[in-house]
């Protein structure tokens, strides 16, 4: 284990925030647009009892016909795989353009920290970036870079060809930012203002600001394999609502009922289109919703403190961060049951992060450690992260740290 320390000395706030951000990717907003829902049925067996209260599991049903996209958005790669285009070394023109880096934002320091992954050293830092920087963000056509400063109200943009950063965006509560899938809107996730904000990602001007007062700490999303639907959590008020897209209303909230006072966080869908995935740091699991939006269908538990969501490259595989004892579960999806849970050498805070581009190394932030965590496995398959032999860890910075998003999520259709 080696590492290199930024920034201020590791401390638990409110809402530390670090966001790596590695050259080529698009936001989950464009992952929802590269596929569609798989018509094979799962074949599980539904039970009497509440999936959410036994741990149980009910069969989701097929999910959207790719017949049936939001208009404007990209046809799926592959109608099985929402996650086809994002294989191993998959990149746009674009983003094969972009500066391989790692933007790392301190919501202590207020800075973004600049680290080479290919040598895990920090090569810049950029100050005054916002206040309370959230997340490092990509653009839907992956040519700007949005530094969300939550409580400076403002997004920073990089340029991701040079690294460095340009014009600052005045925008209102900017916590977490998304793009629709068919590219017209900009959603700014107003935490604090209880809001959803959609603005046009070319003016900046708000389009609509749709009010969510019963989604209080409404904070991560992820669209349905068609597109029309988006479903976000809400972290303080142990529910999740589902909003029409195109129409940008709140069509119901699915309350999660397996622990009081649940916290739910990061939101994913399955690569087949059929199950959303919910991460709860209090349930210590991941809810399952079905791929429609529409009800709770299981429950995994994990690990204390579960957080972040990220499917591998492979789509084989989701990457379940369990902040509170220092662990990292591999979900299989094919069989949604853990396969092996791996433990951070001398404990740790994993929070969010993402998966490099060729698919080998694990990027995770330490929420209460002041440091990033970069996991890499051997493996007999060159193309596809594996499980199967003894990872190495590096501690690569410090900050405080929040969420960690690769900006790694390539997409090949994304803006087309």
């Amino acid at each position: 284990m080696t590492g290199i320390r930024v920034g201020m000395p590791p401390q638990a706030v409110r809402r530390s925030a670090l966001l790596l951000a590695a050259a080529v990717a698009a936001s989950a907003a464009v992952a929802a647009c590269t596929g569609a829902a798989h018509p094979a049925a799962s074949g599980r067996a539904s039970r009497a009892a509440s999936p959410a209260a036994t741990g149980t599991r009910t069969a989701p049903p097929a999910g959207p016909a790719p017949a049936h996209l939001l208009p404007g958005m990209p046809p799926p790669t592959d109608p099985g795989n929402v996650y086809a285009a994002d294989g191993p070394g998959d990149l746009s023109p674009v983003a094969r353009r972009a500066r391989s880096l790692i933007y790392v934002p301190d919501t202590k320091s207020n800075d973004v920290w600049v680290i080479d992954p290919a040598t895990y050293k920090v090569v810049e830092r950029v100050p005054n970036a916002g206040i309370e920087i959230q997340h490092v963000i990509p653009a839907y056509d992956l040519k700007t870079l949005y530094a969300a400063g939550d409580n400076s109200n403002t997004l920073l943009e990089f340029d991701p060809r040079t690294g460095r950063p340009g014009r600052r965006i005045h925008v209102a509560d900017p916590y977490n930012l998304y793009f629709t899938p068919d590219g017209r809107h900009a959603i700014v996730v107003a935490e604090a203002l209880r809001r959803l904000d959609f603005y046009d990602p070319h003016t900046w001007r708000v389009q609509h600001s749709l009010p969510v007062p019963q989604c209080a700490g409404v904070d991560h999303m992820d669209f349905t394999a068609d597109g029309r639907t988006l479903l976000a959590s809400c972290e303080f008020a142990d529910r999740m609502i589902v909003v029409d897209v195109a129409g940008q209303t709140v069509l119901r909230t699915i309350p999660l009922t397996r622990v009081a006072g649940g916290m739910p966080q990061d939101v994913k869908l399955s690569p087949d289109g059929r199950v959303f995935y919910v991460a709860d740091m209090v349930a210590n699991g991941v809810y399952e919703i079905d791929g429609a939006a529409s009800r709770v269908v299981g429950f995994v538990p994990t690990g204390k403190g579960t957080h972040g969501l990220y499917v591998d490259r492979s789509g084989r595989r989701l990457f379940i961060t369990n902040r509170g004892e220092g662990s990292v579960s591999v979900l299989d999806l094919a069989t949604r049951r853990v396969a092996v849970t791996w433990r951070i050498p001398g404990g740790g805070s994993p929070d969010m992060g993402g998966v490099s581009a060729d698919g080998r190394v694990l990027w995770l932030s330490g929420r209460y450690d002041g440091v990033v965590y970069a996991i890499r496995r051997p493996d007999p398959f060159p193309r596809v992260f594996g499980y199967h032999e003894v990872f190495h860890l590096l501690v690569i910075a410090g900050a405080a740290a929040f969420g960690a998003v690769i900006w790694l999520w390539v997409l090949p259709v994304a803006g087309r």
